[in-house]
């Protein structure tokens, strides 16, 4: 972390976490936050669904989630990026105060509500950029008060799709009241096929992803593994934000929202390799939750993700770690003699099982 940076994020964590959450999208479309550029390296790169990743290191949803900083953060460092959510209708959110630092233990608990500008001004800046080495995907969303949101998914990646390299229904959000209700297998099928039918419409084919929730039990984990395989999705991103508080220490551990960060990280990686087992390398997962360091990523590759996202731990590390984890990460699957990310997956699985 170079000096401007560190004190760029001093700076922030003075303010309220959503004022500077904005500040620092600011600061990155002004070019005012130093950017690493892309790290890569033939360990590095890799395959994802059939998308081409200079390296397996990406930006998890809910950072940009308008898509107004998309040229800044291509020249992060990540290997790919996720924006969004985004709904149909734009809408507000939950009310303020919805976001909360947890320095103490290296988190952030939110519960914005999937407050976004609406799927066609989003629609608008997906199809302005200018096309580049990092894929970028939508987050899709369902509005608070829609009378189908099922139907909702699909509606936003028909406007969105063909401006976007993947797509991640989220049906994971703690934010929503009853959205995790669509994880099960009956609604998660019906859900996916509306999703799937619009995917087919699209001018040409995009991976869809599912994004699940870490507070799924075994019997539930089960039922979406079964869908993930048959429904025709490309990959599943293990896991959202918890409803957990176990072991925290700070003033707002008990906030209402879903907690993100380091006290994640076991609890996700573990449903990682469960899921790993059950789909049994048949369909891609992607490891979000927690990660911090090149050996954390590591874990989540060698426990089952083909590719990993970061995002909370961003909030005290700042946008450098991206460059630190992908040298850091090409470092330690040249130790252990990979020569790529696909031979890393899943061979330390055991171990979280």
């Amino acid at each position: 972390m170079n000096f401007i940076e560190n004190a760029g994020l001093k700076a922030l964590h003075l303010c309220d976490p959503e004022r500077a959450h904005h500040l620092s999208i600011t600061a990155l479309r002004l070019g005012l936050a130093p950017l690493s550029g892309l790290v890569t390296s033939a360990r590095l790169k890799t395959s994802l669904a059939g998308m081409a990743l200079e390296n397996p290191i990406g930006l998890a949803a809910g950072y940009d989630k308008n898509a107004v900083a998309l040229a800044p953060l291509s020249r992060a460092g990540f290997g790919f990026i996720e924006v969004g959510a985004a709904t149909p209708r734009p809408q507000p959110g939950n009310p303020k105060p919805r976001l909360f630092r947890l320095t103490e233990d290296r988190a952030a608990i939110n519960r914005f509500g999937f407050n976004n500008e609406g799927m066609e001004v989003i629609a608008a800046r997906l199809k302005a950029r200018k096309p580049g080495p990092v894929p970028v995907g939508l987050n899709l969303g369902a509005n608070k008060d829609s009378a189908d949101r099922a139907q909702d998914f699909a509606r936003v990646l028909t406007a969105c799709g063909p401006s976007i390299d993947f797509a991640t229904v989220n049906v994971s959000s703690p934010n929503t009241e009853k959205l995790r209700d669509l994880q099960g297998p009956a609604a998660l099928s019906a859900l996916l096929a509306g999703v799937m039918e619009a995917r087919a419409a699209l001018p040409r084919p995009i991976p869809v992803f599912l994004k699940i929730a870490p507070d799924l039990s075994p019997e539930d984990l089960e039922g979406i593994a079964e869908v993930a395989l048959t429904s025709g999705i490309s990959g599943v991103i293990t896991t959202n934000t918890t409803l957990s508080r176990e072991g925290l220490k700070s003033a707002d551990r008990d906030q209402a929202g879903g907690l993100s960060g380091a006290p994640v990280f076991e609890r996700s990686t573990r449903v990682l390799a469960q899921l790993s087992q059950l789909t049994d390398g048949k369909i891609p997962l992607i490891g979000v939750g927690g990660i911090s360091s090149a050996e954390q990523a590591y874990a989540k590759i060698r426990a089952g993700a083909s590719a990993v996202q970061v995002y909370t731990a961003l909030v005290y590390q700042g946008l450098s770690l991206i460059r630190e984890i992908a040298l850091g990460l090409d470092a330690l699957l040249a130790r252990d003699g990979f020569a790529s990310v696909a031979e890393a997956t899943g061979t330390d699985r055991a171990r979280w099982l």
